[in-house]
């Protein structure tokens, strides 16, 4: 398996922790509930590639010691 596809499956892992009910906001693309943002991470469309590179820098940071 590729580097790219162990990152969606992360991806995909954090987001299935999030509750049915809570929406993300991502800019002015709008909201989005958790279903249809694993949805866009799988397809790695426009909003999914936008969420595979925050949750990536989410991980930088934590590595870096930046949320401990």
């Amino acid at each position: 398996m590729s580097v790219e596809e162990e990152v969606k499956k992360i991806v995909i892992a954090r987001l299935e922790t999030m509750s049915a009910t809570k929406k993300i906001s991502i800019g002015s693309a709008g909201e989005f509930g958790r279903d249809e943002l694993i949805e866009r991470v799988k397809k790695e469309d426009e909003i999914g590639k936008k969420m595979i590179q925050i949750e990536l820098e989410f991980l930088r940071s934590f590595k870096k010691g930046i949320f401990a």
